[in-house]
């Protein structure tokens, strides 16, 4: 089988849809190493991770024949007529404009809509594009993947679409957050990056629905024995977030962490005493995951699809309770025995995300879809 992928992200970002991209992608070639698997990319970006990606037998870079401002829309349909693609995968929420015209049966993968339900959170024009993008993808796809139950429902509610359209499939992480680094590698990361003896872990970009200032509020009444270590890409919202914590005297009490090379993240998260996820709402949330697989214990807010996956010992807070969000982590840092439970239950369930297991239900919905052709040409 040849497979086709809209593969911007996977050759361009280093965070979010381009772990989800590259890991999806390396994961198929391991399972199932006889197909073949297309990037269609209009760039890619210069970066050793993005390069070692592609340094893969059965992955092939396809930059545009014809250089288009457009070419992902348009352009690149008659390269996967041309290269004859069996099946066209959509990772990030659109396909092609007249994608059907081509014969290639096609899949998008919805990671949320949170554009529609927390629009304030987004500029009009780009709510205005993305839904345009996603909606025209849900209609003219012949299936849908939804990377949770709640983004399933988000699609049905929203768009209107059939249930039968939409297949939920979560997500894996990375490999490496699954493998247990030696102590001393351990001991090099705690020494490069100056990290304190115990602390609280959050990852994730710094914007407002992340709602990194709840954690901040709660770190009032935690212990000063923990530190709060915060990694990710600052947005405006950033600026909130120091604000408060010298409003509330706890400079000493947080470290930003940013641009960390990826080989050292699974190592960071392996050092944490507890993984704190405190988001409004998301289509699924993997740092959940990568806790859970390196072993951390995680909380994270209720509301939208994290408990699907943090499972039900992770604990959870309404987002707006900074009260019971510092209760949470002083049970999981106060209690080993409450730890340890945390975590081996955490690593039996996060087991469900297993990377065949999930690349297994991929290839099975490609085969489907495939053999079946364009079935959704009445909605």
């Amino acid at each position: 089988m040849k497979v086709g992928f809209d593969g911007k992200r996977a050759a361009n970002n280093l965070t979010g849809l381009g772990n989800y991209s590259r890991s999806l992608i390396e994961q198929l070639v391991s399972f199932f190493p006889q197909n073949r698997y297309f990037i269609y990319t209009p760039k890619i970006k210069s970066n050793p991770q993005i390069a070692s990606f592609f340094s893969q037998e059965q992955v092939e870079l396809k930059l545009p024949v014809k250089k288009s401002f457009l070419w992902r829309m348009f352009g690149i349909k008659s390269q996967l007529k041309d290269d004859d693609i069996d099946i066209f995968h959509g990772l990030s929420h659109e396909l092609p404009y007249g994608i059907r015209t081509t014969g290639i049966p096609s899949i998008v993968t919805i990671h949320d809509l949170i554009f529609l339900k927390f629009p304030a959170y987004y500029k009009y024009p780009d709510r205005i594009i993305y839904t345009f993008k996603s909606r025209y993808a849900c209609k003219v796809s012949d299936g849908i993947i939804a990377i949770s139950e709640t983004t399933k429902q988000d699609i049905i509610e929203h768009y209107h679409i059939p249930a039968e359209k939409i297949q939920v499939i979560y997500q894996s992480c990375d490999d490496a957050f699954k493998q247990k680094f030696a102590e001393s590698r351990l001991q090099d990361i705690k020494i490069k990056y100056k990290l304190p003896e115990k602390y609280i872990l959050n990852v994730g970009t710094i914007e407002d629905r992340k709602n990194l200032r709840v954690l901040i509020r709660a770190l009032r009444n935690v212990p000063d024995s923990h530190i709060l270590l915060v990694i990710g890409k600052e947005k405006p919202y950033a600026e909130l977030v120091k604000r408060e914590i010298k409003l509330l005297g706890l400079e000493n009490r947080v470290k930003f962490l940013k641009n960390i090379p990826f080989a050292d993240l699974p190592g960071i998260y392996q050092l944490a005493d507890v993984f704190v996820y405190p988001s409004f709402y998301e289509g699924f949330g993997i740092p959940i995951i990568e806790a859970l697989y390196s072993g951390v214990p995680v909380i994270a807010a209720s509301g939208s699809c994290l408990e699907e996956a943090g499972g039900p010992s992770s604990l959870y807070f309404h987002p707006s309770d900074d009260i019971r969000l510092s209760e949470l982590i002083n049970q999981v840092i106060n209690d080993p025995k409450k730890r340890e439970m945390m975590v081996a239950d955490g690593m039996t369930f996060v087991e469900k995300f297993d990377a065949l297991t999930v690349s297994t239900q991929l290839m099975d919905y490609y085969n489907q879809i495939s053999r079946s052709g364009l079935l959704t040409s009445k909605f």
